[in-house]
């Protein structure tokens, strides 16, 4: 829902944190969860270090609205369901995401929110939704493998279904 932009984005800059070049993390460089090669996309020019060390929230809130949010149509689900989508956007690309909403309410799988997925979302119970993508999400992360990284985006997936579950019926 429109109302609840402002608030998901203060959550998604929360799990991101600040600048991180892990070496086991294939996004390489990252400050406030904005990998150097989107970074780049989205500038229309090669990042360097430094720019990537300089970003602020105000710097990639466009960013996280237009590529993420936007993307999967965040201002046309239901609030609580709209975050849970975002952040798996945010975490797992948008694609991802949609799809993942998409298994949740037995939509054609295509990776693209459109008219019969936002249906299909509307036929549901968004309490039951928001559990079934906190547990389609659960299962992504325990299968990719990741052992280092696991405790971390289970600690983020429970924290996004308990807001997710927070914000139903706030909007």
């Amino acid at each position: 829902m429109k109302q609840s932009w402002d608030q998901i984005f203060e959550w998604i800059i929360k799990h991101e944190g600040g600048f991180v070049d892990h070496p086991d993390d294939p996004g390489g460089m990252t400050n406030l969860g904005v990998t150097r090669k989107v970074w780049a996309d989205w500038i229309k020019r090669d990042a360097t270090e430094a720019d990537m060390r300089s970003l602020t929230k105000n710097d990639v809130k466009p960013l996280y609205k237009k590529w993420y949010f936007d993307k999967v149509r965040g201002d046309d689900l239901p609030a609580g369901v709209d975050w849970c989508v975002v952040d798996v956007a945010v975490n797992s690309g948008p694609s991802r995401a949609a799809k993942m909403l998409q298994k949740c309410v037995a939509a054609k799988q295509d990776g693209a929110i459109g008219p019969m997925t936002l249906k299909a979302v509307a036929d549901q119970n968004a309490e039951k939704l928001v559990g079934q993508m906190h547990e389609v999400r659960q299962k992504f992360y325990n299968d990719l493998g990741k052992p280092m990284f696991i405790k971390g985006w289970t600690r983020r997936n429970d924290e996004t279904r308990d807001q997710a579950l927070d914000m139903l019926g706030d909007y």
